[in-house]
């Protein structure tokens, strides 16, 4: 079997997987992101430091390590350079940095756009972050997007920049009663950023099969999570790429064949942003105990998070889509206290118990959960090394999440910390 790990989220995001990547990327040579934008973030603690990255993969804190930016990302060029010079203002060497010269490009006109039409929706908005990676998605499956490749060749770039800015622009004035975008202007500033990009460009796929071939240590880190998978997810209350783990495959160049080990990151309690139905979102002090306690506000964002109980039934639709091995639990510490807790089993709908999860929002937006309430305990746990030294109680919590989902508990995390991290099963 093939020595790499992909790393996915199996709620709505915010998991703590930026920590786990970041854990694991110790021991990998090659630590890869294969989708999403800077629309996610990981915000990973190194001693006291903490670093919020959005496009950047996590093993960039490591010296030494291949960093690679997949094909299936869209990158906002801007935002890659001003995270660059980010890393080299704290001493951080970028040098092996990759970036996909697949991977497409964000244009002003996609962040514009983005942002026209969740106005536009009202009620009906998705809670995008208006970034313009969901307008850069649309254009590459229409088939007119500006890949990195295209930006490092001026006469290929301007020749497609000038198509686009002449149907957008129109769109733009048509539609939304907004100036377009200048020619010139536009491609001034993006020529700039090519020049400063072009060092890292190239064909991360070849780069990526070589290094499985030589037997290296691949780790592929996803952004968002499950639930948030176009095709997967609590659709239109998605993202506009896929966060599984089959999304690593088609978002880097490998093959199913290369994916060894497939890693769950599951917080010990549930919490989402934007919009969309929540069923076990809590209302109530304890939902704003959590937030508090978890400081949950969005890493790109500052939105404050959705809080409610833990939903195994998502965990476990989760470990069927991605055929998850392993979890790795994260915020547990953030339960400390509580005097019950409660896991969600399941869900019944107009009565009757159902076994998949639903498709229709309508009705997920009426299911009843089903709980199993179990004691809390009343303990400080970040200061555990050892899983067995965790109160019982709190083992307990682990182990019925196990035995609900069907799946092993491979990590335990007390903290934001890379020292407050127990691993029950070696990844690598």
């Amino acid at each position: 079997m093939s020595s790499s790990v992909v790393v996915i989220g199996t709620q709505w995001g915010d998991e703590g997987k930026g920590k786990i990547v970041d854990f694991l990327a110790e021991k990998a040579d090659v630590v890869v992101r294969y989708q999403g934008g800077n629309n996610a973030g990981h915000t990973v603690v190194v001693g006291g430091d903490e670093f919020k990255l959005q496009l950047l993969p996590s093993g960039i804190l490591y010296q030494g390590k291949t960093c690679i930016v997949g094909n299936g990302v869209v990158v906002d060029p801007a935002v890659m350079l001003r995270e660059i010079k980010g890393m080299h203002a704290k001493g951080i060497d970028a040098s092996g940095l990759k970036v996909s010269n697949r991977a497409h490009v964000i244009m002003p006109y996609h962040r514009l756009q983005d942002e026209l039409e969740e106005l536009a929706r009202g009620d009906h908005k998705i809670g995008t972050t208006k970034r313009g990676i969901g307008p850069c998605y649309g254009d590459k499956i229409d088939r007119v997007g500006i890949r990195m490749v295209d930006l490092l060749d001026e006469e290929e770039f301007s020749d497609k920049l000038k198509r686009n800015l002449e149907a957008k622009n129109q769109l733009l004035k048509q539609v939304y009663g907004v100036e377009g975008f200048d020619f010139e202007q536009v491609k001034a500033e993006y020529l700039g950023y090519a020049e400063e990009l072009r060092q890292y460009v190239t064909d991360t796929a070849t780069v990526l099969n070589e290094s499985i071939k030589a037997g290296q240590k691949v780790l592929f880190e996803g952004a968002q999570a499950t639930l948030l998978d176009l095709d997967h997810g609590t659709y239109p209350y998605v993202t506009s790429s896929h966060p599984i783990a089959g999304g690593a495959c088609v978002g880097a160049g490998v093959g199913p064949k290369q994916i060894g080990k497939i890693i769950g990151v599951v917080k010990a309690y549930s919490t989402r942003v934007g919009e969309g139905p929540f069923p076990t979102e809590l209302l109530d002090e304890t939902g704003d105990t959590i937030r508090e306690r978890g400081r949950e506000f969005g890493t790109v964002t500052g939105r404050p998070r959705r809080c409610g109980w833990l939903d195994a039934a998502v965990v476990r639709y989760a470990g069927i889509v991605s055929s998850i091995e392993y979890m790795a639990i994260t915020r547990l510490d953030i339960l400390d206290g509580l005097k019950t807790l409660k896991i969600c089993t399941g869900y019944k709908y107009k009565g009757e118990v159902i076994n998949e999860f639903p498709a229709s929002l309508k009705v997920l937006g009426e299911v009843e959960p089903i709980y199993e309430e179990l004691p809390g305990w009343e303990e400080t746990i970040s200061g555990i090394r050892s899983y067995d030294e965790l109160p019982a109680n709190c083992r307990r919590y682990v182990e019925r999440l196990s035995e609900v989902t069907g799946i092993a508990v491979g990590i335990v995390s007390v903290g934001p910390r890379r020292d407050q991290t127990m691993i029950l099963h070696d990844m690598f």
